[in-house]
């Protein structure tokens, strides 16, 4: 087989429709766009959630609520996921986290919640815990530090 024997599956190629070419080409007079009304001028385009005229939907529907744009998200980590991938008496940063793949750096604030069980003594920095979570982590020898990222 060369470069020039090639060419596509028969009829997989079709030609371009060619519209307003007389009336025996079945697409002639209003070329597939029916008879008058907006959508039959040239250079018609629809705005998006437009519908003729009547109230959008987006605009019929009540607002409800709002945004509060000083909402801080957490990374939430558990003292079970902390338990599984560190050893015992190892010092945990949020670096160190990312590191093992539980938290992202520059992702926003990491925050200690209580699922799961902790053996293991733990050096913990993090910024903030659950009351529940410095508990569990004391309660095992270790200690938590709130550090400002």
């Amino acid at each position: 087989m060369e470069l020039h024997d090639l060419h596509p599956a028969p009829g997989a190629k079709r030609s371009r429709k060619r519209v307003g070419r007389g009336p025996g080409s079945g697409t002639g007079k209003t070329a597939g766009r029916g008879h008058k009304g907006q959508k039959s001028r040239s250079g018609y385009s629809r705005r998006f959630g437009f519908e003729g005229g009547q109230m959008p939907l987006v605009r019929r529907i009540p607002k409800r609520g709002f945004t509060n744009i000083f909402r801080v998200e957490y990374q939430v980590i558990n003292v079970r996921d902390l338990e599984a991938v560190f050893d015992d008496g190892a010092e945990v940063t949020v670096e160190s986290m990312a590191a093992k793949g539980l938290v992202r750096v520059g992702k926003g604030p990491v925050k200690v919640l209580a699922n799961g069980d902790l053996k293991k003594k733990l050096i913990v920095q993090a910024d903030k815990f659950s009351k529940a979570a410095l508990a569990k982590i004391e309660a095992a020898g270790g200690s938590c530090e709130v550090v400002a990222s």
